[in-house]
């Protein structure tokens, strides 16, 4: 729907909060919550009337004498009463800061505006008095308020998704970093485009026979993972993340893992060649050693860059098409369906499970086997374990376990491929209508 943002702005609205004015930030917020049209105004009202000028569609009125994040506005913009004025109330009933008016009653909010009213007057006739969500404003008068303000701000960094392995070894080393880049110019995409400029030169390192550039280029990799968190931390703070850029760092992230692995492949054929092979052979028994005609290392790369390849598209089918997301943290291995919004639709949901289930209840050290064990898997711990197997010189170790994980995530990425398939092709067979997720 069409709607107007009016941000009401004043002195406070210069105090800047993690690299963002309160007053830009405001603005942010409302475009963030769909506004396409935003002015914003300091005491001088007088061109409220001609900007409205003709305009029936919603209102939306943020005040930005305060930090202000989208919980603020998106409950009233998701549920905006059919006609009059609905108001942001904190969770002591008190007025918040933020107005959205429909039908006639926006345009008298629009007129009392330009009269000079303030917004709290407009706000004790409200119809409607919406619990704004978490995170969502802070005060920024007091030099002690833009502390707090900042440290609530930075909450939102936390994300659910995030594994024991993210939250206690590489946010707090992301977080400090993405603190001092919020109040410079640098955008998220930048970031991005550091880290592929990053993962180039590590993988350029590693495919070299020498160990200890190997060992150097995947410590310059792992380093370029770290960074790679700050760019999403940056788009969250700052109100930048974007479809494009979250595609950018997904792009950058699944080629860097296929990049690295085939940089190892070329590192472990120029270290121990094709001979290594036809020792291996020999050390089983005399005469077992073959001469297989071709390079090992060439052709393991090859299966990798394949398997990998095909397990991105599965993992991104899944989340696109029946998670209806863009973050591989939200991969589901099992679908099912429920009732859709339309007569005779149905609509297909990830179902939640425990990565490990049992069946009964489990002693305590196999429970944590069971909840820790899926985050051996995962990228930021392989990331530290190439490190290590690379400083240890056991490059040939690391690389075949890239190719056994990549087989393995491959076979099962594929099962679930194959029923997500079968499931929706189940539901058009049916006669169904088959709603996007």
């Amino acid at each position: 729907m069409e709607l107007d943002a009016i941000v009401l702005s004043d002195a406070l609205s210069r105090v800047t909060i993690a690299g963002l004015s309160a007053g830009e930030r405001a603005v942010r917020v409302v475009r963030r919550v769909g506004a396409t049209r935003v002015l914003v105004v300091d005491r001088d009202r007088g061109e409220l009337a001609a900007w409205r000028a003709g305009r029936t569609c919603p209102v939306l009125v943020v005040r930005a004498d305060q930090l202000v994040h989208p919980p603020l506005v998106a409950p009233l913009v998701a549920a905006p009463p059919a006609e009059g004025v609905a108001v942001a109330v904190g969770p002591d009933g008190a007025y918040a800061g933020a107005v959205l008016a429909t039908g006639e009653a926006a345009a008298r909010v629009v007129e009392a505006l330009a009269r000079g009213d303030s917004d709290a007057a407009i706000a004790a006739t409200a119809t409607a008095r919406i619990p704004h969500g978490d995170i969502a404003r802070h005060a920024i008068a007091t030099p002690d308020e833009r502390r707090a303000a900042h440290r609530m701000l930075y909450r939102i960094l936390i994300k659910p998704q995030d594994n024991a392995i993210t939250r206690y070894l590489y946010r707090p080393v992301s977080f400090p970093l993405t603190r001092l880049l919020v109040w410079t110019p640098i955008t998220p995409n930048q970031v991005s485009f550091v880290v592929a400029a990053l993962v180039i030169a590590g993988c350029w390192l590693t495919a070299h026979a020498r160990m200890d550039l190997a060992a150097l280029g995947t410590a310059i990799v792992l380093a370029a993972s770290y960074l790679d968190c700050c760019d999403g931390e940056i788009a969250r703070v700052k109100l930048m993340s974007s479809r494009l850029g979250a595609w950018i760092d997904t792009i950058v992230d699944e080629l860097s893992t296929i990049g690295y692995m085939a940089a190892l492949g070329w590192h472990c054929h120029l270290a121990f060649g094709r001979g290594f092979f036809d020792g291996l052979g020999d050390g089983l028994g005399d005469g077992l050693g073959v001469d297989l005609g071709f390079d090992p290392w060439l052709a393991l790369t090859g299966l990798g860059v394949v398997t990998s390849g095909w397990s991105v598209y599965c993992i991104y089918y899944n989340i696109i098409v029946g998670v209806g997301s863009a973050n591989s943290q939200d991969y589901a291995g099992s679908f099912e369906l429920v009732p859709g919004q339309r007569p005779n639709a149905v609509r297909i949901r990830p179902v939640v499970a425990k990565a490990i289930a049992a069946r009964r209840e489990l002693p305590g050290w196999l429970a944590a086997i069971a909840t820790y064990a899926p985050y051996l898997i995962r990228r930021d711990f392989i990331a530290w374990c190439a490190l290590v197997l690379a400083l240890l010189h056991w490059t040939h170790l690391l690389f075949a376990g890239f190719i056994l994980g990549g087989l393995v995530t491959f076979v099962i990425v594929t099962i679930d491929h194959v029923k997500l398939r079968r499931l929706r092709r189940a539901v058009v067979r049916g006669g169904q209508i088959l709603e996007p997720s």
